[in-house]
């Protein structure tokens, strides 16, 4: 999942709901995206003005220890070095405070978090599953990083569309598949509880994910 900063310009009545238009400053992000067959449903969230809320900060801070036991950075470093990682995903000028930022910032702060220890392979003392504000984002991030969703291992590709029996995985398409990064272990659980128990159990699902040029799925 990317996240684009819009701004609404305008709206517009019609027999299915409201009609948003948005002005995008972004367009070397927007062209490659638009160009590819993704679908065509966004997932849009509007800034409400609340603030971060008790239980996005112990996810914070409670990553961010965790970074800094990787690391070897204090806890107030690391949480200084992440928000300038942050600032950088993000492409943001401006500094923010986890005493007062936004829901959505601290929403986007995790997702910087869970992107470098995911990243990095920094397995938390919490599921990661846990520490995510943002279910979607993390399950992608986890299928770019190839780290289990539910424990953070090294992972493999499950297809939660089948494959089926006998098809040469390396000369199908699969963009279109739905998928989720699971380690052998939990792979072969998924695989004898059948998806729909595996699903129900650990609030996970399977996301469409396309490999980049030169990265395989297995």
């Amino acid at each position: 999942m990317i996240h684009i900063n819009a701004k609404i310009i305008g709206t517009k009545q019609n027999l299915e709901g409201m009609e948003l238009c948005l002005q995008v400053d972004e367009l070397g992000i927007i062209k490659p995206l638009l160009s590819k067959k993704l679908g065509d449903e966004v997932e849009i969230g509007i800034e409400d003005g609340r603030r971060i809320t008790p239980a996005q900060r112990r996810k914070v801070y409670a990553t961010l220890n965790d970074i800094a036991q990787h690391t070897g950075y204090t806890p107030e470093a690391a949480k200084q070095v992440m928000k300038v990682e942050h600032m950088l995903r993000v492409k943001c000028t401006e500094m923010f405070s986890l005493s007062d930022c936004s829901i959505s910032t601290a929403k986007e702060f995790i997702n910087t978090l869970m992107d470098y220890a995911l990243r990095e392979g920094i397995i938390l003392t919490d599921l990661a599953l846990e520490r995510t504000d943002d279910i979607d984002t993390y399950l992608y991030q986890c299928l770019k990083y190839r780290r289990c969703c539910i424990c953070g291992k090294a992972a493999d590709l499950h297809h939660v569309d089948a494959v089926g029996m006998g098809r040469d995985r390396t000369s199908i398409d699969d963009s279109m598949m739905l998928k989720a990064a699971l380690c052998r272990e939990h792979h072969t659980i998924a695989h004898q509880k059948g998806w729909s128990r595996f699903s129900a159990q650990y609030k996970v699902y399977g996301i469409r994910y396309m490999d980049p040029p030169g990265k395989g799925s297995k």
